[in-house]
């Protein structure tokens, strides 16, 4: 099927198709497996155990020798050709000095990989991945992947811990802020995407790195939503709904995938067979690294499956972990393992394969410094044309929530604008979670941004309001809350009785999402709600611009609140791009991935939910799928976004009501711009298998389309859905779609639409 987005190049777009691609990379080179293979043979057993150790660096790599016990012996197991790879080592004089170590001194001259997590850019920060998603544009998400790829690649590192695909459906959990939201056909093009744009069109090419995906696999499902925490999912959500992205980015031709920490019915990931000898590499064929997470071997001790080291590197070489990340479980145990014939010394070799391969395919046995070039340090870093690159994402990646009576956009002159919030004019916060090496400090702030974009600048009045939080640094954990000093409060509800309007930055402190950053409670934090409502009393123009990782529950100020924008944390020039949307500049366009709940109990919550067998039976009736105190839909649902014009669907066609297998059906609608101004939209196109073998979810997205329409156009968008496009993973795990009746809707979200229906034969 063909699924058109919208291409952003750094100063102009245009319409253009895409689709996830097979591996179009091909990983399987006959001629370098041939040198694996030469290669393999002249390993020792202790050469190929280095091979599968990941180490973080544990001294400065530009300073002085070290000189405790500890960095002494791992200089002695570099220069051994005993550490096959290092993360946190970054810049192009300490990676030359560390390869020059491994190259220059161990026998075989094995290069090492250096890994690092570059999540949304490396040191130019794009908009987080959630917020990204919600562009609807999964060309936006690779453009912003090859310009962290050019940054990495130009410092010295070869290797990303990214994209993370993980489906999140709990808004409690930290990591959310990491992935593309709660549905696995947009997660998918934006995994292959991503994957594309670390990578490049040439592997061995100096400016591209390798993608690793992660966690493999159904991190995002944790209990509580807390990390690092249990999972229990049936074979079926796992196929249909988790694994998805998973595929697409293998298809994608990703270079390795990483381990999930969480366990699965009784299996820590790290150590199952199922999840990675049976569908990773053996149903997917699957040819590149598998790499655990950080210490993810050593924790299956912790896990309760292994009694020591030794038994955990055999649980997890057996399930298809090929290295090591910082669990030093396989140097000291695995050759010991292979002597005594408790693991085959094919499983070692063909770890060892996958780690060589990735060495050969990214060029480094051709030139282990390709990546040391300082010229290209010093001139492809945060440059000018990324920047403008970042601020062409931000402004694509923001969801107008609500906007009654046209509040927005804001007039450039002759309005008195109030901006209120301790968010507004900070500089670290819009750089967001996970950020890399970017320069603290060093966005463009909502004040900065707005400022700019006045005719009249004097006519903004900028008012912090009370203190929202301290501790901001990264290991800060938990933040501080002002939760009593009130200071501020009286200050800015003065300035809002002077304002023709309103604008607040609220939300959450970036800290407050990423890993380890679970929470309870998803609402503002500290004292953002009585600000809100203190100014909201004395002047109803307010426009709230949310900056967050996550959904939170905002349902006060949906009720209340006549504009919202929600502008998660959008990286580096996060101000600018806000103010484009406030003053009109760009009419936004961006849709949720992912549901925003009413209150904190309808948690998790996700739009291609499944039906009960009680779903409604009618009023007055307790004994249905409800709760009693809140409504079971969510706030703003999976899909939502409104413009600044307005669009009407009609004429919803589909090419017959029945087809066959291997016949395609023909689906097409028309919007019209209705309203007074030009304008982008999501058209969105869903299914409902009525009748399946097993149940099937309400809704299920299966295409969209990203258009521009001038006022009073019209367009005819056109759809295609296949046999491939109904299939799914039943009772006996394959892939199939099975004859039955199909609903089918064509509209601007989740839950409006046009109607129809049609049957496969």
């Amino acid at each position: 099927m063909i699924k058109r987005m919208l291409f952003i190049s750094v100063l102009s777009f245009s319409l253009f198709s895409f689709k996830p691609e097979k591996d179009t990379q091909k990983l399987i080179n006959p001629e370098i497996e041939a040198k694996i293979t030469t290669l393999l043979s002249k390993m020792t057993l202790d050469e190929k155990m280095g091979q599968l150790n990941q180490y973080t660096s544990r001294w400065e790599m530009t300073g002085p020798a070290p000189q405790g016990t500890n960095e002494q012996q791992m200089l002695g197991m570099i220069k051994s050709g005993m550490v096959g790879s290092m993360l946190n080592v970054t810049g192009v004089e300490a990676t030359r000095k560390a390869q020059k170590l491994a190259v220059e001194n161990s026998r075989l001259k094995i290069p090492m990989i250096f890994g690092y997590d570059v999540i949304h850019g490396y040191q130019t920060m794009f908009p987080i991945p959630l917020a990204e998603a919600a562009s609807w544009e999964p060309e936006l998400a690779r453009k912003s992947a090859r310009i962290a790829a050019v940054e990495t690649s130009a410092s010295g590192v070869q290797w990303t811990f990214a994209p993370m695909v993980d489906i999140a459906r709990d808004a409690r959990w930290g990591r959310f802020m990491e992935g593309s939201g709660e549905d696995p056909y947009l997660g998918s093009l934006f995994a292959a995407a991503r994957v594309k744009g670390f990578q490049g069109n040439d592997l061995s090419a100096n400016n591209t790195i390798a993608a690793c995906v992660k966690h493999f696999a159904a991190y995002g499902f944790i209990e509580a939503g807390r990390d690092y925490n249990t999972v229990e999912i049936s074979e079926s959500t796992l196929r249909n709904i988790v694994l998805p992205p998973f595929k697409a980015a293998a298809d994608a031709g990703a270079l390795s995938f990483m381990n999930a920490f969480n366990e699965i019915g009784g299996t820590p990931s790290t150590a199952n067979a199922h999840l990675l000898r049976d569908i990773l590499k053996g149903e997917w064929n699957y040819n590149g690294l598998v790499v655990s997470d950080w210490n993810s071997i050593g924790e299956l001790l912790i896990h309760g499956v292994a009694a020591d080291k030794k038994e955990a590197a055999r649980l997890a070489i057996t399930a298809g972990s090929d290295m090591d990340m910082e669990g030093n479980c396989y140097v000291p145990n695995l050759k010991k393992l292979v002597e005594e014939g408790t693991v085959d010394i094919k499983l070692v070799d063909d770890a060892v394969r996958r780690v060589l391969r990735v060495k050969f395919l990214l060029g480094l046995f051709d030139d282990p410094y390709r990546y040391c070039d300082e010229n290209r340090e010093k001139t492809q870093i945060l440059t000018q044309e990324h920047l403008v690159a970042a601020r062409e994402a931000a402004k694509r990646s923001i969801v107008l929530l609500k906007n009654d009576g046209g509040l927005l956009p804001l007039k450039k002159q002759g309005q008195k604008i109030a901006l209120i919030g301790e968010l507004a004019a900070d500089k670290d916060v819009p750089l967001g979670s996970w950020r890399a090496k970017a320069i603290a400090g060093s966005a463009v702030s909502l004040l900065e941004g707005m400022r700019s974009a006045l005719t009249q600048p004097e006519n903004l009045q900028y008012t912090k309001g009370p203190i929202y939080v301290s501790g901001k640094s990264l290991f800060t954990v938990p933040l501080e809350f002002n939760t009593t000093d009130r200071t501020g409060i009286d200050e800015a509800v003065k300035a809002a009785k002077a304002a023709d309007v309103v604008v607040m930055a609220l939300g959450e402190n970036c800290f407050q999402t990423g890993e380890g950053r679970s929470q309870t409670d998803i609402k503002m934090k500290g004292l953002q709600q009585e600000l809100l409502e203190a100014v909201f009393a004395v002047n109803k123009n307010v426009v709230v611009v949310l900056m967050n990782g996550r959904p939170l529950d905002i349902s006060w100020m949906a009720e209340n609140v006549p504009s919202i924008v929600e502008a998660w944390h959008l990286g580096s020039e996060a101000g600018n791009g806000i103010a484009d949307v406030l003053f009109g500049d760009y009419n936004p366009a961006g849709k949720l991935p992912a549901s925003f709940p009413r209150t904190l109990g309808q948690v998790p919550i996700y739009y291609n939910h499944k039906s009960s067998g009680r779903p409604f039976d009618g009023e007055g009736n307790v004994f249905w799928s409800h709760y009693t105190d809140a409504p079971n839909d969510a706030l703003f649902p999976f899909g939502y976004g409104l413009s600044y014009t307005t669009f009407a669907y009609s004429d919803l066609k589909i090419s017959s009501p029945v087809i066959t297998k291997g016949e395609r059906l023909q689906v097409s609608v028309t919007v019209k711009n209705t309203g007074k101004v030009a304008g982008e939209e999501v058209v969105q196109l869903y299914i409902r298998d009525l009748v399946g073998s097993i149940t099937r979810p309400v809704k299920e997205l299966k295409g969209f389309e990203k258009i521009s329409l001038n006022p009073g156009e019209s367009k005819v968008v056109n759809f295609t859905l296949d046999e491939n496009d109904l299939a799914f993973y039943g009772a006996d795990n394959q892939l199939k779609a099975e004859p039955g009746d199909f609903k089918l809707w064509v509209g601007p979200n989740s839950v409006e639409g046009l109607e129809s229906s049609f049957t496969l034969k």
